[in-house]
């Protein structure tokens, strides 16, 4: 398939140079190594060789894509499927149903995508044959490497017996290549060395005491207002302190941490996809690696220990050519030496009113991709039973069991009052708000 098609598809122009150099290296046959900053690219960096490895007419699995977090797993498979490739793509990862994923596996995918300790249970119980994989991607391997999936990958890489080309992905510099991956002299395309990580981004530290930190975010946050932002912790305990003080305010809002059931995660990421929710609180989980949108603001409540994690969450704002700003907010008895002196002070003095809800808000309806239901039939639903206008509905995401849309949150009790008993493709289904 031509690339310029998958652009196109993509709505993306032309590759950027770290794409190219990978493209151009793997398209050799050797094993590479892509070493790229957060939101520089790496996903089609890899997904383009991996397709041009996959053979026509082969029934069986031909390319695994080993990821740290479900997340990156479930971004990873969307790319895939805006490309239009004709292949079929699934994805394995806890808290998914095995059972699912088992049924899936009765026509096997070209590219299958998983965690490792999901994937390592579906080798256990021969749900698939991996004789067939001849390519392999390691992405963000340094996290997975962080979150002890070295055993799992280990057991996995040791099964995949027809590999001929590996292609392993960090954003951090690597210093040696364990050997259980099997790539022993590799091609590599750092571009960590000449590409800034926050190329458009304005550093601002708000000075405060550690007894008055909580009250010091709440001015930060009424001042900012009604905007994109995500509030980083260094703990889960700390994001739920964070969320008790906002319900008390009545400040709309959502968590992500890893203490969280997958799909409370999934609905979490969702909401701040679509607007709906304009507040993410979370720990270092969402620094990296997640689909959600350029966001303008980032807030520090606590600082990472380290300069590294200070910039994968610095990553997710100030990509491409957009601008952000960071806070930092930073307590009198707080030191941290990967900051420079000079950062410019952020004044909370005066009134700020509380930010207003966002005007979007999300619906769940009970029923997804294996009941046939697609986009165009919510749309649908929407507009001739509910009397909404195209502009009343806004991001559409169809899971598996379950879809959400947003829609305009002043028409909502109108859209619930008047889809009560209506059907979709002959099938009443419960269609309420997302919580």
């Amino acid at each position: 398939m031509m690339v310029e098609k998958i652009l196109e598809k993509l709505k993306i122009k032309s590759l950027n140079e770290m794409q190219l150099a990978a493209v151009g290296a793997a398209g050799k046959g050797k094993d590479v190594l892509l070493l790229a900053p957060t939101g520089s690219g790496k996903t089609l960096a890899f997904l383009l060789p991996v397709l041009s490895n996959l053979k026509n007419g082969f029934n069986g699995v031909q390319a695994m894509i080993l990821v740290p977090s479900r997340e990156l797993a479930l971004q990873i498979e969307q790319v895939f499927k805006q490309m239009g490739t004709g292949f079929k793509v699934n994805c394995c990862y806890g808290g998914h149903p095995v059972k699912t994923e088992r049924n899936n596996f009765e026509q096997p995918p070209a590219v299958l995508i998983g965690t490792p300790g999901r994937i390592a249970y579906h080798l256990r119980h021969e749900n698939f044959d991996e004789s067939g994989i001849t390519t392999l991607v390691l992405d963000e391997f340094d996290k997975a490497l962080e979150f002890g999936f070295q055993d799992d990958m280990s057991y996995i890489i040791g099964k995949l017996l027809s590999l001929k080309q590996r292609i392993l992905t960090s954003a951090t510099a690597m210093s040696d290549i364990p050997g259980f991956t099997g790539i022993s002299h590799p091609a590599e395309i750092d571009f960590l060395k000449d590409v800034k990580v926050v190329p458009d981004l304005k550093l601002k530290k708000v000075l405060t005491t550690a007894a008055d930190k909580l009250d010091t975010l709440f001015q930060l946050i009424c001042k900012i207002g009604n905007k994109p932002m995500l509030i980083f912790c260094n703990h889960r305990e700390t994001v739920d302190r964070i969320s008790d003080l906002l319900i008390d305010k009545n400040l709309a809002h959502d968590i992500f941490h890893g203490g969280m059931e997958q799909d409370e995660r999934e609905r979490a990421l969702l909401k701040f996809r679509n607007g709906s929710i304009k507040m993410l609180i979370t720990t270092d989980l969402a620094s990296r690696g997640l689909d959600i949108p350029e966001v303008e603001y980032i807030v520090h409540y606590q600082l990472p220990y380290t300069e590294d994690a200070f910039l994968h969450r610095n990553g997710r704002t100030a990509r491409m050519n957009a601008k952000g700003t960071a806070y930092l907010i930073i307590a009198d008895d707080e030191k941290y030496p990967f900051l420079k002196s000079d950062i410019e002070a952020e004044d909370l003095k005066g009134k700020f009113a509380l930010p207003k809800d966002s005007e979007w808000q999300t619906l769940y309806i009970a029923a997804g991709k294996k009941d046939k239901i697609n986009k165009i039939d919510i749309v649908g639903l929407l507009l001739k039973k509910a009397g909404l206008q195209k502009e009343d509905v806004g991001l559409i995401e169809v899971k598996d069991q379950t879809s959400y849309v947003a829609v305009k949150r002043k028409m909502v009790n109108k859209i619930l009052s008047a889809l009560a008993n209506e059907k979709i493709k002959n099938k009443k289904v419960k269609i309420e708000i997302a919580m």
